[in-house]
């Protein structure tokens, strides 16, 4: 009994519960910039080719791994000395937050010259929501000790979701009440709307400054001197601004390859992959050759580029040894199934007959305080149990949960069921997702913390992500029922992967 009391009162530690409210400022951008903004476009009466533009925004979230290094080694001036490394990148990122929102809200998308820079606001929100990703997701795995990690992960996932609730169904409700709508568009209800939820970023910012800077370790023996940083600096943004440049710059070849590769019969779905792919690909590249000609000019050390990229890596893999690809194919697959039955999730729930209304209730209410709940879970489960035995929890809940969705499909309409099936794997989402961010902490040297995890979170998303963009395909060739037990069996693989991995850990220990 006194075990459990102090596993609940863990969740009472102040760096515990600043999380939570950091997680509510990181979670409060991301519908800004995609649902949230699309009705608002819209409501403008904005075309729905221009809207593609904003895909930019996402940007940010893809290639954060990019600039991760620069949030670890490089210091801000001034901020630094007042509030320490972390404190100072998480302030400026939430101000930048801040002025994205503020941008927005002063541009009007029915006028041309305001979607033009709506586009901009937006691609400048995602960059610096995804740098206050980074910057949290350092500072959470830094600022406690390993036993509470997964307090911390529970902590901010509750507060991710409830940011999100916010910024999706309270901007509508705040919007609509403020008169307008898809027939009688008013602006200015929006430009409150927006102007509200970065007033709302303050929890964010009150918090930075409440919080304890956690304490760094081993920090950079290369940047010494002002010259040092700035030429590091000079590195990082050639390096983004190449990266960038090329990937849109590629747009147009990369839509006649997918033509082309269609064309050849490997499929819609597979030829965008293999075209996007072959994009990002010739990113990296040159991004890659600027960086090595910065290099070969001297304008560039070629210490700090190995410093900034090659060491985070070697370092995973010289520690984990022969184990470290083991845990790169858990990280890849772990979240493979319920990812892959999320991609035709709305799509399912609306042919089984439930209005959109409905929907809403159940998935967007309900689910995400289900979601919250299951963080919680998994959270205490992690400290009593350890971190792998609740992954393999949560691991087997995901195939029984996939599994339920089975009857729902036989039972078309059926309100009471999806309530079931959605609390149930809602519930399985959130403790899995608690126990694995906590799994990926532990993973990370405090050397390179931010560097580690941006690329750790990028393996976890890229196979799920790969195989959704076929959900489409296998509902239409083999029907709802048959899809969802395929996507429950893919998740037995990661069954294997954890036993594999605790197998492998405990004979360390031994």
């Amino acid at each position: 009994m006194q075990q459990f009391l102090d596993s609940v009162s863990a969740y009472t530690h102040p760096r515990v519960l600043a999380m939570l409210f950091l997680g509510f400022s990181a979670g409060l951008p991301l519908l800004l910039i995609f649902s949230t903004l699309s009705i608002w476009l819209s409501e403008a009466g904005v075309e729905r080719s221009a809207v593609t533009y904003f895909s930019w925004a996402a940007l940010g979230y893809s290639f954060k791994f990019v600039w991760a290094p620069l949030v670890d080694k490089l210091p801000i001036p001034m901020l630094q000395h007042r509030l320490g490394k972390r404190r100072s990148w998480l302030l400026l990122s939430q101000l930048m937050v801040i002025s994205a929102m503020l941008w927005m809200a002063m541009n009007d998308p029915a006028s041309t010259n305001g979607l033009q820079y709506m586009a901009l606001a937006a691609v400048f929100l995602g960059f610096s929501s995804a740098t206050q990703d980074i910057v949290i997701d350092a500072y959470r795995i830094e600022a406690v000790e390993e036993t509470l990690q997964a307090l911390m992960s529970a902590s901010y996932v509750a507060g991710y979701r409830i940011g999100m609730v916010v910024a999706g169904a309270g901007a509508l409700y705040l919007a609509a009440g403020l008169g307008t709508t898809k027939e009688a568009y008013v602006y200015s209800s929006w430009q409150i709307t927006y102007a509200a939820m970065a007033a709302t970023m303050l929890v964010g910012v009150i918090t930075t400054l409440l919080i304890e800077e956690p304490q760094r370790q081993n920090e950079s023996s290369l940047l010494n001197s002002t010259s040092d940083y700035l030429r590091f600096l000079l590195l990082f943004v050639c390096f983004v601004i190449a990266l960038i440049f090329t990937y849109g710059w590629l747009a147009g070849s990369v839509e006649t390859l997918k033509t082309g590769l269609d064309g050849l019969g490997l499929g819609a779905s597979l030829a965008s992959f293999l075209a996007e792919s072959v994009r990002l690909l010739a990113s990296i590249g040159a991004a890659g050759t600027i960086g090595g000609l910065l290099v070969i000019l001297n304008i560039a050390d070629q210490r700090a580029l190995q410093e900034t990229y090659v060491d985070p890596i070697a370092e995973f893999f010289d520690r984990y040894g022969r184990m470290a690809l083991l845990v790169l194919l858990l990280i890849g697959f772990y979240r493979v199934s319920d990812i892959v039955l999320g991609v035709i999730s709305n799509v399912f729930y609306l042919d089984m007959g439930f209005s959109k209304g409905e929907i809403a209730t159940v998935t967007k209410v309900f689910g995400i305080w289900m979601t919250i709940l299951g963080g919680f879970l998994g959270g205490f489960l992690t400290i009593r149990y350890g971190v792998l035995k609740v992954l393999m929890l949560g691991a087997v809940m995901t195939v029984v949960t996939n599994l339920l969705f089975i009857p729902v499909a036989n039972n078309p309409g059926n309100l009471s069921l999806l309530y079931v099936v959605i609390g149930a794997d809602n519930l399985t989402a959130g403790l899995a997702a608690a126990a694995f961010i906590a799994y990926l902490s532990s993973l990370t040297n405090l050397s390179f913390t931010a560097m580690q995890y941006a690329m750790f979170s990028s393996i976890m998303t890229l196979f799920p992500k790969l195989l959704g963009g076929y959900s489409g395909s296998m509902v239409d060739a083999l029907g709802y029922q048959t899809f969802f037990f395929i996507s429950s069996m893919m998740g037995l693989p990661v069954l294997l992967l954890i036993w594999l991995v605790n197998r492998y850990v405990k004979e360390i220990e031994a």
